[in-house]
């Protein structure tokens, strides 16, 4: 998704150059999406191009999409706590900090990186006129032009291939009567907003997707998120958001006093939640008592899809196992039918052939 959104910016800062305009600034925060196409938002953006000047939005473009593109690829860093721990994104000086030698190697690091923290270490604070120079020795549109092409040409070429996962491909027990209660839920009528927690790789978004107008399909896992929009953008999917979100550790708000960019629960509120398969993951493996969690999930407001897996089933055995015995004995059918009882009114449940799973349709309580 990054990489599109840094393509979808110089494609059209090209096609702003071509008429007399540039992009000021370059931050992945101008483009939004609709399902899985990236939509330029930031109409302010463009200005008037003047003589023998350079691209500002340069370095903001460079550590907002190009490093954290860089890191990726050839590094297999994860970029997004540098990212959501700082608006402005990842310096010169850390991305090189954190990039090796041989890296220097690489397409795109030398100059872009190396040569850049370089730069500015040389000429940050000197009060130079860089753009008065520039123009007394001639620079031109013409090597804004070509500088924009060489990023187009670095982006495409940074594929990111993401490593196996617990989780990738995961599709769980009972595929099938998950599905079938999910396909009734969602076609009682038309839902404005869905929200699919812990999606995988999305089949009861798409599901939710036959009867709404948006949904939000999430995931902590970035494999699966990836996969999931590669395959959406291929369809042209404009209905099905996919996000990458750790929800025991969301991002916060960013900016000043934290309202320049809007946590998740400021973005939207949903009038259905498909919590399929999620549960016992932030129960056990993220310590979350199952109490709270259902107190988060009756605070979004929607109706809810819950899926309970019992402490037989084997995924949850396998999530004990590293835990002290006696230790969450909340994940279980009788005191989680007595929280959520308490929190929502459970219009009806289902056990699934399994037998150690069991969906619930409920609504919250005011």
């Amino acid at each position: 998704m990054l990489r599109d959104a840094a393509l979808l910016q110089l494609e059209l800062l090209l096609a702003a150059l071509d008429e007399g305009l540039i992009l000021k600034d370059a931050t992945p925060y101008n483009v939004q999406w609709r399902g899985a196409r990236p939509v330029f938002v930031d109409v302010g953006s463009f200005e008037r191009l003047r003589d023998g000047e350079p691209w500002a939005g340069y370095r903001q473009f460079c550590m907002l999409f190009l490093y954290p593109l860089l890191l990726q690829t050839y590094r297999g860093f994860e970029p997004q706590p540098l990212l959501r721990g700082r608006l402005d994104g990842i310096t010169p000086e850390q991305c090189r900090s954190l990039l090796s030698r041989r890296d220097l190697l690489r397409r795109g690091v030398l100059t872009n990186v190396h040569l850049h923290a370089k730069l500015e270490r040389r000429y940050g604070a000197s009060g130079r006129d860089v753009k008065g120079e520039l123009r007394s020795a001639g620079f031109g549109v013409e090597l804004v032009k070509a500088n924009v092409r060489r990023l187009q040409r670095l982006v495409r070429g940074l594929e990111w291939s993401p490593p196996g996962s617990a989780w990738s491909g995961y599709a769980g027990a009972d595929a099938e009567a998950k599905a079938a209660f999910v396909r009734e839920v969602v076609g009682r009528r038309r839902r404005d907003l869905v929200w699919d927690l812990g999606c995988n790789d999305g089949r009861h978004a798409r599901l939710a997707a036959e009867n709404a107008r948006y949904v939000v399909a999430v995931d902590a896992d970035q494999a699966v998120v990836d996969g999931l929009y590669r395959a959406l953008a291929t369809e042209g999917n404009t209905s099905i958001l996919p996000l990458v979100v750790d929800l025991a550790d969301p991002s916060p708000g960013l900016g000043w006093r934290g309202l320049e960019r809007k946590p998740l629960l400021d973005r939207g509120r949903p009038d259905l939640v498909l919590c399929l398969a999620l549960l016992h993951h932030l129960a056990i493996s993220s310590n979350i008592p199952v109490r709270e969690v259902l107190d988060w999930l009756r605070g979004l407001g929607g109706t809810l899809v819950i899926e309970l897996v019992t402490r037989e089933d084997e995924m949850v055995r396998r999530l004990l196992a590293r835990k002290r015995e006696g230790l969450h004995a909340d994940n279980d059918r009788a005191p989680f039918e007595a929280c959520l009882a308490e929190l929502f009114e459970v219009e009806r449940s289902q056990a699934l052939p399994s037998g150690t799973r069991i969906l619930y349709l409920a609504h919250p309580r005011q």
